[in-house]
């Protein structure tokens, strides 16, 4: 509970999940209620742990490591513990920790990442022995530099929603209905010749009976797109499948509707010969449904899987792994021709699963050579990005995280031959940070971000004015960002 209005009530539970490598000792732990910078309610206990039986740690002897590291960068660490015997002390109880706390952070297995440059003590604990090890932080000396605005022209007639790159052309969807004078509802495709990459320029729209076009994707061969309806007049959502013989003038292949996907389609991937459709609603009628698009004229819903206990928002494939944003169920993995768990695009099989308490997984990007995935709360503020471990499928585990204060993130684009990922960040634009090497611990306080732009300051989103980024498109040396309140920018990375 970040704030709470006067006369408001919330009841609060403590719950203490102490590790197994905190030391002997007394401990407190408390929440503060501040009105003014002033604790005006706490709520708090103590509590102790007591050693187990067993051999008394009286040396400690830290090997490994290094004794210099970059911002960022992570060494790791082993100790040795001898007992009162002299003899080796097998798995010891231990807790490691750093000096000054704001250096960096170790972890249980003594793992440790640098924050700030200067001096950093790396430190292992036991029984009230203790060794350490100094390690000079130098600065990492990540790029660094500026976006451009290179190209924008709004649209201000609609929202504008996602969109995609694909050859000399660009397509952007539409969202909601705009309240303006002359405003519409989202129920068009822009199509743009981007052939001059910072310039483009609108050559057709596609119309279709919804009030939301929040998605469109194009085949890796460019001959065909999807795109979704939400909010449709006849109550039929569905999606509606481009011929793109001509890729400036799509041409209506057929649209696809099914009870399956009247409560809307709000997010697509397209696979090979397979469409994933993320079905609107937080029951099992909802959630994903693949759709057989070998024949685009006549698709056909070949497999369904819902997580539970929450809505899907979003699915990304790829190399046989749908990942699945589902909302406060987490992240769910699915093998649908990976062959990790023996599952197809016909019989999704569940690999593995993370859920993050009080984090509302709206968007993933998987990283597959870097064994990371980068997920998204469009709602938490300040904004935080997690990153997930998942080199063992069936364990996926977050290590780290990205925070920036004001607005939430939407969707990303890793850059992954330059390891740069670009962050939408709704009102506060365009982030870029580099996310090189073993990522671990807060990467916002490792000298990683690389640049950053709002483009157009004031208002809000979902309004007249003001930056509202929704996502970015790393093409062809340009970053194509789309914009809820003023549609398509054109920006160029200098760094």
């Amino acid at each position: 509970v970040p704030t709470l209005n006067p006369g408001s009530v919330r009841t609060l539970t403590l719950t203490l999940d102490v590790p197994g490598s905190v030391t002997s000792g007394d401990y407190s732990v408390g929440l503060e209620a501040r009105v003014g910078g002033e604790a005006e309610a706490t709520l708090g206990t103590s509590f102790s742990v007591v050693r187990s039986d067993g051999p008394v740690i009286v040396s400690l002897d830290i090997s490994g490591g290094a004794p210099s590291a970059r911002q960022g960068e992570v060494l790791s660490f082993a100790v040795s513990a001898l007992d009162d015997q002299g003899q080796p002390v097998a798995d010891p109880s231990i807790a490691w920790r750093v000096d000054p706390s704001f250096a960096g952070i170790a972890t249980d297995e003594g793992d440790f990442v640098a924050y700030s440059i200067g001096t950093a003590r790396v430190i292992v604990e036991a029984d009230g022995v203790a060794d350490t090890a100094e390690v000079q932080v130098t600065s990492r000396n990540a790029p660094s530099g500026t976006f451009t605005v290179e190209w924008h022209e709004p649209i201000s007639t609609r929202y504008t929603s996602d969109h995609w790159e694909h050859g000399d052309a660009a397509y952007t969807g539409t969202w909601g209905c705009r309240a303006v004078a002359g405003g519409m509802c989202g129920n068009a495709l822009f199509v743009w010749d981007i052939s001059t990459r910072d310039a483009p320029v609108l050559t057709d729209s596609v119309l279709v009976d919804a009030r939301v076009v929040n998605d469109v994707k194009v085949s890796a061969d460019g001959s065909l797109a999807i795109i979704t309806h939400e909010g449709s007049n006849d109550a039929q959502n569905g999606i509606t499948l481009l011929d793109l013989a001509d890729p400036l003038s799509p041409a209506v292949i057929t649209r696809f509707t099914a009870p399956d996907l009247a409560p809307g389609i709000h997010n697509v991937w397209i696979d090979g010969s397979y469409a994933y459709l993320v079905v609107d609603g937080s029951t099992a009628s909802a959630g994903l449904r693949v759709i057989d698009i070998s024949d685009p004229s006549n698709p056909s819903i070949v497999a369904s899987y819902y997580g539970g206990s929450s809505f899907l928002h979003d699915v990304y494939v790829r190399d046989g792994l749908a990942f699945l944003s589902h909302w406060t169920a987490g992240l769910i993995i699915l093998d649908v021709g990976n062959g990790v768990a023996g599952g197809s695009p016909t019989s999704p099989t569940e690999v593995g699963r993370i859920a993050v308490p009080g984090y509302r997984v709206h968007n993933a990007w998987y990283w597959p050579a870097a064994g990371y995935v980068f997920m998204g709360d469009e709602i938490g503020v300040p904004g935080r990005v997690l990153v997930i471990d998942v080199s063992d499928l069936a364990n996926p585990t977050q290590v780290s995280s990205f925070t920036l204060e004001g607005a939430a993130p939407h969707n990303f684009w890793v850059d992954e031959a330059a390891e740069i990922a670009y962050f939408a960040w709704y009102e506060n634009g365009v982030h870029a940070v580099d996310v090189s090497g073993r990522l671990l611990g807060e990467l916002d306080k490792q000298a990683r971000r690389v640049a950053g732009i709002q483009y157009d300051t004031g208002g809000a989103c979902i309004t007249t004015a003001g930056t509202c980024t929704c996502a970015p498109q790393v093409y062809d040396g340009y970053v194509y960002a789309s914009d809820l309140n003023s549609g398509l920018s054109v920006l160029r990375p200098t760094f």
